[in-house]
């Protein structure tokens, strides 16, 4: 950003904090409403939450102008949430201003710097039409000029017709594109409740009758709870009929806990025949770890000293076994280049040669060395331990992957200090 541009976002930003200072109004909420559609859908809050509640948790907040006009969101949901450009911001700070007709948004991170949002873009300007519903949106980048979405669209155009509210998108170039990058829907037609979500989006023909992409899809079609989270979505052809789509599920279900955290998922076949599952994980409600086994801390000490024992007895295939592929072995030393200190790295191959001959004259410890260990902690599936030996005290941090123990960290330095000038 040149100067010009971040004294222009901190104007934008100081004239925005004191309007609002000066009469406004906040709403907090834990979520954002979730929605695959179309950014023709207004971003909604779910779950209120009082002042107090919000500063101990995750949440947004959201502010308004005396016209009850949203001018503003703060993002500061920081658990686990499914990112998805038509859902999700991206941004710590949206500002949204409007004119009669004009409804901009512009997007800053903490620092107050222009950042772009999760469609990638710097700013978005939407038109408005009859009742304020959205008739086109255009993306600008931070010179204002016309850029393209992660999507490679620079253009929503949103019209009525009949029931439906149509939607097409356009490139750079004023070409059509589809819904997505990897959904293909090109003219699409939009059904919506009383609530705003939405009921379905159809993929329409160029006069505008319901037809089925290459994949055998014409319509996508959603439920909403009345906390209004995202419970169910389904997949048909141009008669209604349930059928697989590009992934090959017909129908997902979304369940979500008690106060709005997305914590399980469900695919099914047209026959509502189970095809998977899964946990969402949640960060929300942390599950600490159990007390780590007795085999788990034998097995630490193990790996931890076979490490020693490796160089001490000539054992480079005990080496390869306690030391992961990802190693990084760090020792202090001195650059007689540079005049200081500085670390030097050793790899897992250089751990595995060193195993082969650097004790091979039997001089690099004594006859009966002393190798003793202190687990400082187990975490589930990581630890810290404390080798000291005749010559060093090292740190090591191990990982099990896949049921091992492993090595991938190690910090160690002389156990006489005085080699090190203080």
């Amino acid at each position: 950003m040149n100067f010009k541009n971040f004294t222009i976002s901190i104007i934008v930003l100081l004239i925005t904090s004191i309007t609002l200072a000066q009469n406004s109004t906040r709403k907090y909420f834990r979520h954002l409403r979730y929605n695959h559609v179309s950014p023709y859908i207004k971003l909604t809050g779910t779950y209120p939450l009082d002042v107090n509640t919000a500063k101990e948790t995750s949440h947004y907040i959201f502010t308004y102008n005396d016209r009850n006009d949203l001018v503003e969101i703060t993002n500061n949901h920081y658990f686990t949430e499914r990112s998805h450009p038509l859902t999700s911001i991206g941004a710590y700070k949206t500002v949204i201003t409007h004119t009669k007709d004009i409804e901009t948004r512009i997007f800053f991170n903490k620092n107050g710097k222009r950042i772009t949002n999760d469609r990638k873009v710097y700013k978005e300007v939407f038109t408005k039409g009859r009742n304020l519903n959205y008739t086109k949106l255009e993306f600008f980048d931070i010179v204002d000029k016309p850029m393209e979405s992660n999507w490679e669209i620079s253009k929503y155009v949103w019209f009525k017709h009949k029931k439906m509210i149509v939607e097409k998108r356009f490139n750079l170039k004023n070409e059509p594109k589809n819904l997505s990058t990897y959904f293909e829907f090109g003219i699409t037609g939009m059904t919506f409740r009383k609530d705003g979500t939405p009921i379905a989006n159809y993929n329409l023909s160029k006069d505008y009758k319901i037809i089925n992409n290459t994949a055998g899809v014409a319509s996508y079609q959603d439920t909403y709870d009345t906390y209004g989270n995202h419970i169910k979505y389904t997949y048909h052809d141009k008669d209604n009929k349930l059928v697989l789509n590009q992934i090959g599920l017909a129908i997902g279900t979304k369940e979500y806990d008690a106060i709005g955290n997305y914590i399980k998922q469900a695919h099914y076949d047209q026959d509502m025949k189970f095809i998977r599952g899964r946990n969402i994980s949640n960060n929300q409600n942390v599950a600490l770890s159990k007390k780590a086994s007795q085999k788990d801390s034998v097995e630490i000490k193990r790996i931890s000293l076979g490490y020693l024992i490796a160089l001490q007895d000539l054992k480079p295939k005990l080496m390869k076994e306690v030391m992961n592929d990802s190693l990084n072995k760090v020792s202090v030393g001195y650059s007689r280049t540079l005049k200081k200190e500085v670390t030097n790295a050793i790899s897992k191959k250089r751990m595995i040669e060193n195993a082969e001959n650097w004790n091979k004259s039997n001089t690099k410890f004594p006859p009966n060395p002393k190798n003793e260990i202190k687990i400082l902690d187990i975490y589930h599936r990581i630890a810290t331990v404390k080798l000291y030996s005749d010559n060093w005290v090292e740190y090591l941090h191990l990982i099990k992957l896949d049921g091992k123990w492993s090595i991938i960290n190690l910090l160690w330095q002389h156990k006489n200090v005085n080699r090190y000038p203080f």
